[in-house]
């Protein structure tokens, strides 16, 4: 049980201090990855950066995800789920987040430049994983730089996420992966209050490097 995402980001810095050091940049999935990432990125000394996406919930039950897109249109499915939905709720849905991580991208980063994985570290930094599919997504949008190495971080996960991802990813960083059935990630938090726009600005905000 961690007390908040403060804590969990502490915790998932200390795991990672062999990247201390190397050529790395932090990405943070918003909105609650943000708070961990900055923890992470201040104790490596490396920048923090995001990576917008948005997941595809499903129509009857919008919390759980039947898909994800990233800000740039790196969409992944649950192709167990997606067979049963019809192709044109489909693409609107997808079409909706994907404008929906671009408005993120303007609120939260405003002009700032996009810091590339390119022969990097890529630490992509969430607050737990249920089905997966925005890190999947995440995933899919970083490994197009060309990073030397991806790094999936985070506090917990369910079992056959953590499988899945070991595939796509180079290491997965997990510090509780729960045996049975998983529950909502927020279960395995004392207080999981909601993360606003304004407090993921002004994470971005104090967390720039000098110089």
């Amino acid at each position: 049980m961690f007390v908040d995402r403060t804590d969990a980001g502490v915790r998932l810095a200390n795991v990672l201090m062999d990247y201390k050091g190397q050529s790395v940049v932090v990405y943070a999935l918003p909105r609650g990855g943000v708070v961990l990432g900055a923890q992470v990125a201040v104790a490596l000394g490396a920048p923090l950066d995001l990576i917008l996406v948005r997941k595809i919930g499903h129509p009857e039950s919008p919390e759980y995800a039947v898909g994800a897109i990233s800000e740039d249109g790196d969409l992944v499915f649950n192709p167990a789920e997606a067979i049963f939905l019809d192709p044109s709720w489909l693409s609107a849905a997808a079409t909706k987040e994907l404008q929906e991580a671009r408005r993120q991208r303007i609120v939260f980063l405003q002009d700032r430049v996009r810091i590339p994985a390119t022969r990097k570290v890529a630490i992509l930094v969430d607050d737990g994983l249920a089905t997966g599919l925005t890190m999947e997504a995440a995933i899919e949008h970083v490994r197009k730089q060309q990073p030397s190495r991806v790094v999936v971080a985070v506090p917990v996960s369910a079992a056959e996420t953590a499988d899945r991802l070991r595939s796509k990813a180079d290491e997965i960083v997990a510090l509780h992966i729960p045996s049975g059935e998983f529950r909502a990630v927020g279960s395995f938090y004392r207080n999981f209050d909601q993360v606003t726009d304004a407090d993921v600005v002004a994470l971005m905000e104090s967390s720039r490097l000098p110089g």
